[in-house]
């Protein structure tokens, strides 16, 4: 029986939402910062090194997509138990997820090392960019079994309501990168200037310690679910029903970032500016997003759980009033984005051509916002069922039945430039909206098993 915690399939499901929402969105914003605070950091050394980082990012969503959507298997069946009191199973859920996810994670490090001039390669850049984005992914790709364990880890303390924990984790982690960044960028004192690689080099280090942190609350009898070493055997029909939940997600991000890198190939074709201020909106996007995601994921633990324990209309008052919340707030921001679109990007590079690009991206995107709230509640909401299918299919049919193919042609019929991409995104983003409320207000999800 794990230590005392909160019961989420009881009480207040607004103040339950809320205990698990604040300390996940506080990770996610932390997160987000040091991404921010990365590209501010890089964009002092000029507009080569800002579309490096910028490509690397799209690209690693890839690694990063096959590892989150294991660890929505991972939170689906880990809250499934937890909720119905079967902490057992559980904790052997869990087990079985961390050591799937080290697995993933070192094919995914020979993988990249062997594939990232390739990779870069795909996006046509200039010689400079290009050498120094195939330097910054290959750093990156050696902390890709770090990079898993801590989404593992992180996936199974939200699923028992020890989101409190993983906060704490990554704002070890995010301070350590933050310090390290400006040292290892910049190389004052006796530190080496390595500029690019050098953040790289500060994440690569944050992350195998966010892993070590993680791994010693969970195997230390500090959590809520009490994991031991001894327990750590491979158990293939378990894991293989891991990956039946967890992979169509997997599929679903994966499909998100192929679309990405798409977009960005795309975009490559406007030229360097365009691709630094793309680059750069999708990190200020991402400010706005991770929030939700804290809520999104916060959802889905709720739905998991209280699905767990009999309870689906607990379940689907939950999804509901993450809806409300997150909708209202990214209209707020939505209005503050559209007036302060400039000096918002004026924070990571001062060029003209980039302020103006950007500022077209930004005042573009912010009309979506709304809808792109309810697009990412109501699916991670089925996620949180173990309905991964769904979802999958929806991220599929809108990125390349409208997105990317929209972006293509909206640039040509309209004789708009880059401006027709950011048009072809609020399309996929409205679609999106739209076809997540229909498959969850039909319900079938409530019936998942896992």
């Amino acid at each position: 029986m794990p230590k005392k915690h909160r019961d989420l399939t009881d009480g207040h499901v607004s103040k339950n939402l809320w205990y698990l929402a604040v300390p996940m969105m506080a990770t996610n914003a932390l997160q987000t910062l040091f991404n921010v605070v990365d590209m501010i950091f890089v964009g002092r050394l000029g507009a080569a090194p800002v579309a490096a980082v910028s490509i690397v990012g799209i690209i690693l969503m890839i690694p990063f997509a096959l590892v989150m959507g294991i660890s929505i298997g991972t939170a689906a069946m880990v809250s499934r138990y937890f909720g119905a009191r079967e902490y057992d199973r559980a904790g052997h859920a869990a087990q079985q997820s961390i050591i799937t996810g080290f697995l993933t994670g070192l094919c995914l490090t020979a993988l990249g090392l062997v594939l990232a001039p390739y990779l870069i390669a795909l996006f046509g850049v200039e010689p400079e960019v290009y050498r120094l984005a195939v330097l910054y992914l290959k750093i990156m790709f050696v902390s890709s079994a770090a990079m898993a364990l801590q989404f593992m880890t992180a996936s199974i303390l939200q699923a028992v309501g020890d989101a409190a924990t993983a906060m704490w984790i990554n704002v070890s982690a995010v301070l350590m990168n933050v310090v390290l960044d400006p040292l290892l960028i910049f190389g004052p004192g006796f530190f080496p200037r390595w500029e690019t690689a050098g953040a790289a080099w500060a994440t690569v280090i944050s992350q195998f310690f966010g892993m070590f942190m993680a791994l010693y609350i969970l195997f230390g009898n500090k959590s809520h679910l009490h994991l031991k070493w001894e327990g750590l055997h491979y158990d293939w029909p378990l894991i293989r029903r891991v990956l039946q939940i967890g992979l169509p997600g997997s599929l679903q991000m994966m499909l998100r970032s192929a679309s990405n890198i798409i977009m960005m190939g795309i975009v490559t074709g406007f030229g360097t500016f365009a691709v630094a201020a793309f680059g750069i909106g999708i990190r200020v996007d991402m400010l706005v997003l991770m929030p939700g995601f804290g809520l999104a994921a916060a959802t889905a633990t709720l739905v998991g759980q209280n699905l767990g324990a009999k309870k689906p209309e607990r379940a689907v008052k939950s999804a509901w009033l993450a809806l409300f919340y997150y909708v209202a707030f990214m209209f707020t921001v939505a209005v503050l984005f559209y007036v302060f679109a400039k000096p918002i990007y004026l924070a990571f590079n001062d060029h003209v051509e980039v302020l103006e690009i950007g500022r077209g991206y930004l005042r573009t995107l912010v009309f979506s916002y709304p809808f792109l709230a309810v697009s990412i509640i109501l699916l991670r909401a089925l996620g949180g069922a173990g309905e991964t299918v769904m979802p999958m299919l929806i991220t599929g049919l809108t990125l390349f039945g409208l997105a990317v193919p929209l972006s293509y042609i909206f640039p040509r019929i309209w004789n708009v430039g880059v401006q027709g991409v950011w048009l072809a995104i609020v399309v996929s983003n409205l679609a999106s909206a739209a076809l997540a409320t229909l498959i969850f207000v039909r319900g079938k999800w409530q019936h998942k098993v896992v």
